[in-house]
């Protein structure tokens, strides 16, 4: 295999249009989600119109095992990973003391824990060959504090802080971290959270363009990329640092009820 990409969450939304894009430049991929079916239609489908290998892995990555074993059973097959895309993520709607408990922890452990892991593996990789790219998947949510998504909004505060400090950790290499930031973007994520009926999801973006614009990033060696934001959601984002904080978790909680 050659130009290899590993995707997590390939098998829908953003995480499926990066693996389509990286397929339509001749890439090869190792593509990551719970679902297998829809992994092998999607490694059907991108193998018989580019011509490229596909590798499935069917894992949980929210199951703390997950990332070793990833790891391992693309060490076992002697695949070189060009780019390590960490797209996988979930978010769940309601408040903090309300929602399950084991569903919060899962959100952490795949937001966060797996993320973290899959970077330190590939990593060494990276390091040995002086040469790689990262992409993480954060959001716009990364800004601010998130009332009514407590736990996901600080997941992706996370995801952004992690990946900006290992940019200048690796300022003297030939490896780049990006860290994407999509606004709110047509995906399962909106009806699997509950933010699809909230007016924060009243605008969305299409899971192509966010993904488009992340993968150009990660070529390019981007510290941070903005995607799918409208005018005012722009102006918005501006304000933050000026908006006191009680106001601001006021506006976020309200864009996030459901209506």
């Amino acid at each position: 295999m050659k130009n290899v990409a590993l995707i997590t969450g390939a098998s829908t939304g953003i995480g499926k249009e990066l693996a389509i894009l990286h397929a339509s430049k001749g890439g090869d991929l190792i593509i990551i989600a719970r679902n297998e079916h829809k992994l092998i239609q999607l490694k059907q489908e991108l193998e018989e119109k580019y011509r490229i290998k596909v590798v499935v892995i069917a894992k949980d990555l929210s199951d703390l095992t997950a990332a070793n074993s990833i790891y391992s059973e693309v060490k076992k097959q002697g695949i070189e990973i060009d780019y390590l895309i960490n797209n996988a993520g979930f978010g769940a709607l309601g408040k903090f003391y309300q929602l399950d408990l084991d569903r919060q922890i899962s959100m952490i452990n795949l937001n966060v824990t797996s993320l973290t892991a899959l970077t330190h593996l590939f990593l060494q990789d990276f390091l040995q060959k002086n040469s790689g790219k990262i992409l993480n998947t954060s959001s716009t949510a990364s800004f601010m504090p998130g009332p009514l998504q407590a736990v996901y909004f600080a997941t992706k505060a996370y995801v952004t802080f992690f990946s900006n400090a290992l940019t200048e950790e690796l300022k003297d290499t030939n490896i780049s971290v990006t860290n994407l930031m999509p606004g709110a973007t047509e995906s399962e994520f909106g009806a699997t959270s509950g933010m699809d009926k909230t007016d924060m999801f009243k605008n969305t973006v299409t899971a192509r363009s966010v993904a488009k614009d992340g993968y150009n990033a990660m070529l390019k060696g981007k510290l941070d990329v903005i995607s799918g934001l409208t005018f005012m959601q722009k102006i918005m984002m501006a304000m933050i640092p000026f908006t006191p904080k009680k106001m601001l978790l006021k506006q976020i909680r309200k864009m996030q009820e459901v209506k």
